[in-house]
């Protein structure tokens, strides 16, 4: 079955050559793409309208810093959230419970785990936490009107499914782009 194959090595082992790498590439990779991070999710504030269908992309950047090295990719995190700070301060609740949580969370997967339900479950978690949080602790209507911040099991059942289906986006989209950049990283 799809799911339950296992994604293949090379992710293993990109991330052993990049271990291989000055920390100065090491840093520089994680700081470039922490600034196209920034740039991406600060477009809904920038062009507004069109902008919130491009925020969403923010999540590549980080996900493929942590595909490479988790501890770069947490660096990359927290390096956009400060870039945030300066650039778009409306976008910095959204940016550390969603988009860059959901980066991290499949990052983290792809370091220790191999099966792709497992990856994707993993990441699912992670942004089912941030929104339930942004929902319900921080009462920060992330949904709109589709949700209230008075708790119920239907409606984090409902954020949890569609963080597997949005998860499964993003690891799918994480292997293409990683498959693709990896060669002009790791040499």
């Amino acid at each position: 079955m799809y799911f339950l194959k296992s994604i293949s090595d090379h992710i293993q082992l990109a991330q052993s050559e990049f271990r291989k790498q000055t920390q100065i590439k090491k840093l520089a990779v994680g700081s470039v793409l922490a600034c196209m991070a920034a740039i991406l999710q600060s477009a809904g504030g920038f062009l507004p309208g069109v902008g919130y269908g491009i925020s969403p992309f923010a999540t590549l950047p980080i996900l493929i810093c942590a595909m490479f090295s988790l501890p770069v990719g947490v660096i990359s995190y927290f390096l956009t959230i400060l870039l945030l700070l300066i650039l778009q301060p409306s976008e910095l609740i959204v940016f550390p419970f969603t988009t860059g949580l959901l980066g991290i969370g499949i990052g983290i997967a792809f370091t220790f785990f191999k099966k792709r339900l497992v990856v994707i479950t993993f990441g699912a978690v992670f942004l089912t936490i941030g929104i339930t949080s942004l929902l319900y602790i921080f009462n920060f209507p992330v949904l709109g009107p589709v949700a209230s911040n008075i708790f119920s099991f239907f409606t984090a059942g409902s954020i949890f499914l569609f963080s597997c289906l949005y998860s499964w986006l993003w690891v799918e989209i994480g292997l293409f782009f990683f498959n693709r950049l990896k060669h002009f990283i790791v040499s």
